[in-house]
């Protein structure tokens, strides 16, 4: 069974699809953490995220794997490096790239076919990767709601972080994540659209495990 989680930054689907794999004992796919890695690499090489075209290069002698739950960017563990919002603003550039999105989306399908039962979280997941996925679930929540979980995550990890910066990023890249030519943010009509504002990580995890017992 393949479950397919989409949604927008801080709407909650990787808190809720690592809980949601772990308790049915499925491969958990991280789609963002992938072109997070790669981001990274692009900010080490001082290379400017613009420019299509050394961003192809860069990608095509790279190697991102997932192993675990950790991100491995060409045999090395990034998973505590991939997370900061520069990090995640370079991703959000180079995901429009169509042969970016090729090389990813290809890669995670061989993780999801190669594990038969898995819960794959992303901004595409169900449109792009598998939109053939058992059951498919677009999170979402207010900017404000979205920003102020942000915040909270980048404290606990140490960083010092404005709220108004946060949610101004966070408006911008759902702007971009919407217009973009590639796999646009936008739930079709076969997905079950889930409004995380006000609800609590058990009600949500709940409420999909009724929708799987459908």
């Amino acid at each position: 069974m393949i479950i397919a989680i989409d949604g927008p930054a801080g709407s909650g689907k990787s808190t809720i699809a690592k809980l949601l794999a772990k308790k049915l004992g499925y491969t958990y796919i991280d789609t963002g953490a992938m072109y997070r890695a790669l981001a990274l690499k692009i900010i080490k090489l001082n290379i400017d995220p613009q420019n299509e075209e050394e961003v192809i290069k860069v990608l095509e002698n790279t190697q991102i794997n997932l192993t675990d739950d950790k991100v491995f960017l060409d045999s090395e563990d990034v998973s505590q490096f991939i997370r900061t919002e520069e990090v995640g603003n370079v991703a959000s550039v180079i995901a429009r790239y169509k042969k970016v999105r090729e090389f990813m989306v290809n890669k995670q399908r061989e993780i999801g076919k190669a594990s038969k039962n898995a819960v794959i979280e992303g901004r595409d997941a169900g449109t792009k990767i598998f939109p053939d996925a058992d059951l498919k679930i677009f999170m979402t929540a207010s900017p404000e709601v979205r920003s102020q979980r942000r915040v909270n995550q980048l404290k606990e990890k140490g960083f010092t972080v404005d709220y108004n910066h946060i949610l101004q990023k966070i408006i911008e890249r759902d702007k971009m994540d919407y217009e973009r030519k590639e796999s646009p943010l936008r739930p079709t009509p076969d997905y079950i659209t889930i409004d995380t504002t006000d609800k609590t990580v058990d009600e949500i995890l709940r409420y999909i495990e009724s929708l799987i017992k459908r």
